[in-house]
């Protein structure tokens, strides 16, 4: 079976064996964000980024059953960076 997830995996191998001190999430209209906070005084920072997906697909439902005509391409939001 071939593997099909979307899963992605990020290490950070400078914040091993620190102490974390606290940890903060941010959220306001602008901004997004998660900080790990570690005891020596370094931090590691999450911007996030919210994103829009559409996966627009025709279908026939005339006899009360989805039949598939056509899947189109997918959009998505663009996000803008400064």
């Amino acid at each position: 079976m071939a593997n099909t997830s979307l899963r992605q995996l990020a290490d950070f191998p400078e914040t091993r064996d620190k102490i974390v001190e606290n940890i903060e999430v941010f959220s306001d209209h602008e901004y997004y964000g998660i900080t790990i906070r570690f005891t020596d005084k370094t931090a590691l920072a999450f911007a996030l980024e919210t994103a829009v997906f559409a996966f627009p697909v025709l279908s026939d439902w005339a006899d009360g059953n989805e039949t598939i005509l056509k899947k189109y391409k997918s959009i998505r939001s663009h996000i803008q960076r400064s």
